[in-house]
This record gives structure tokens, C-alpha cells and sequence, in this order.
């Protein structure tokens, strides 16, 4: 295995998709965010009736526009259309209003739509932003390998989040607990050792599914390496140790086992550049999708000319 073997967001063609991807059951998810957001009578819907209008969608602060598909489809579902002025992934400058797309249809429609329709955009451009600005700092320093968002998203917005992600140019690392198998600290504890942990495993995993295993030290790592890890994931090991442990193991195995290392815990946009190295081939981090701030937008119909 070999670092910097995957593409990220900047290196799709023209004319792809990454919306092509999304799971067909997504959709489903758009009728719970409006039952919840409208579980009742829409009271201020009937002050503005059924005419037809239009609005922009302003991009107000800087950041990378994601999340197109899920606004088109929170419109379709409230009988709307969308004009998109801006592409997906395309940078919307800071310290300037924006237009970015123009959403037509009836007002009490639009703005039914509108609270659910920003929320979402909001949330996944600023994750896509700062996976943005992580995935620019390492190709900056010349690293080659992959950066990835974690398992820490919300309940029930996770697939928002993953998407945001990878517009924003890194790795969405496993999706959910059937998508690799990962032990850490807990399962070899449980177990009682590394080895049996990873030969458990593989016997009902298979041959398909990658072993991810976090190790605290050399030793472990060497253990993991051993009993058919796939992915060796330095859990907290910093500056020196990090980089000293990952050499030892890369030349220690060289033509003899086939593995990536990964190095986790604490990775944030201030300490990146202390993790990255040529030893090191992911960096997954949750800094990308936790405590992201949103990108602001705001939805306004057409003031009504007066005659």
C-alpha cells in the first residue's frame, strides 16, 4: 500500500458529480427535516399567499459553496426550482455579498423551504470550507498523503457532513462501523490482546474489509503489523516519537508486510504541519467537521414593484 493514491475534491474532472454518489434513500430524509421544522400550522405562510416569486441566495462570508444537491431537493420537495449562479466547490469571496443561486416559486413555498434549505447549505459549505483549508496546508508543505474526516458527526447528518467533506477536498475515512473494521483501545482490552482482537475479527470480516487498529506505542504497532493490520493508526503520538515510531516500522517491514500508517488524535489546523511527514500516510482528524463555523447565507424574495 502507498500513500497519496487517492483523489480528493480538486481532482475530479469536469462535468463529475460528487452528488452522482449520494445513496437514493437520502431523499427520504428531506420530508423528516421539514416535518420537523413544520409540525403544525405554517401561521406566516398565509400572510404572503401563493404567488409566484423569486429569490436570491446570497453568499455572505467567505468559505466553499457544498451542499447543492440537498437545497435542490428541500425546493423540490416545497414545489420550487433552483438557478444556480455558482457551482458546487466553487470559493465564494470573504468581506462581499454574493449571489449564488436564484429559487423561484410560490412565496409561501419559498419560504416554507427556506430555514431547512440554508441550514443545510450553511453547514455543509463550512464543513467543506475547512476541509478546504486543511487539504490546501498540506499539499502547501509538499505532503502527498490523505487527510480524513471521522466518525464524529451528528446523529442523523452524517451524510451531510461526509459530503461536505469530501467537496472540500479530504477523505471521508469509513462512513459508519460496517464500513472497515477499527479496533481500538476498547475492543483489545475487551479481547485482551491485539492479535487475538485482529484474528477474531477476520473471521467474520473476511477478506474484504481493511483492519484499522489504534496502537499507543512501537511495540503495539509492531504486535498489529504482525497479526494482519491493514492500517496502523498512531493514536496521540506527537512531534519525534510520531515520526520515529512510523520510520521503525516502515523500514523494520519493508517487502515483507503491506500496511498504511495513520496518525489520529488532536490534529488540528495549528498543528498540522508537526504530523505531516513521508512516513505518515493518513492524518484523520475531526477538526474538520467539529465546531466548524457555518458559512452565513441568507434567502430574500424580490421586493414587488410598485405601479
Amino acid at each position: 500500500m502507498s500513500s497519496g493514491g487517492s483523489k480528493d475534491a480538486s481532482d475530479l474532472l469536469p462535468g463529475q458529480n460528487l452528488a452522482h454518489i449520494l445513496p437514493p434513500s437520502w431523499r427520504s430524509e428531506v420530508q423528516r427535516w421539514f416535518d420537523e421544522d413544520t409540525p403544525s400550522f405554517d401561521w406566516a405562510g398565509f400572510v404572503v399567499g401563493e404567488e409566484e416569486q423569486e429569490a436570491i441566495l446570497w453568499g455572505k462570508s467567505g468559505g466553499v459553496l457544498a451542499g447543492v444537491p440537498f437545497f435542490d431537493e428541500v425546493f423540490k420537495y416545497a414545489g420550487c426550482t433552483v438557478e444556480w449562479i455558482l457551482q458546487e466547490g466553487s470559493a465564494i469571496p470573504p468581506d462581499s455579498k454574493t449571489k449564488v443561486a436564484i429559487v423561484r416559486g410560490q412565496a409561501r413555498q419559498l419560504l416554507l423551504g427556506e430555514r431547512v434549505a440554508l441550514n443545510t447549505l450553511s453547514r455543509c459549505s463550512g464543513i467543506a470550507t475547512v476541509s478546504r483549508r486543511f487539504r490546501d496546508l498540506a499539499r502547501e508543505a509538499g505532503w502527498k498523503g490523505t487527510i480524513a474526516g471521522t466518525r464524529k458527526t451528528t446523529p442523523g447528518f452524517r451524510l451531510v457532513e461526509k459530503y461536505g467533506m469530501m467537496v472540500g477536498g479530504v477523505d471521508p475515512h469509513r462512513h459508519d462501523l460496517s464500513s472497515m473494521v477499527m479496533l481500538k483501545d476498547n475492543h483489545i482490552w475487551a479481547t485482551g490482546s491485539i492479535t487475538s482482537a485482529i484474528h477474531s475479527v477476520r473471521r467474520v470480516a473476511g477478506f474484504s474489509l481493511l483492519i484499522n487498529v489504534e496502537c499507543q506505542n512501537l511495540d503495539e504497532a509492531r504486535e498489529a503489523i504482525e497479526a494482519g493490520g491493514n492500517i496502523i493508526m498512531l493514536d496521540n503520538l506527537v512531534g519525534d516519537e510520531l515520526h520515529d515510531t512510523a520510520k521503525t516500522l516502515k523500514d523494520q517491514f519493508k517487502g515483507k508486510r503491506e500496511f498504511l500508517i495513520e496518525a489520529s488524535g488532536g490534529i488540528t489546523e495549528n498543528g498540522l504541519s508537526g504530523r505531516i511527514g513521508p512516513n505518515i500516510d493518513i492524518l484523520s482528524t475531526s477538526a474538520v467537521h467539529q465546531g466548524c463555523p457555518h458559512v452565513d447565507f441568507s434567502l430574500k424574495i424580490q421586493p414587488k414593484k410598485r405601479s
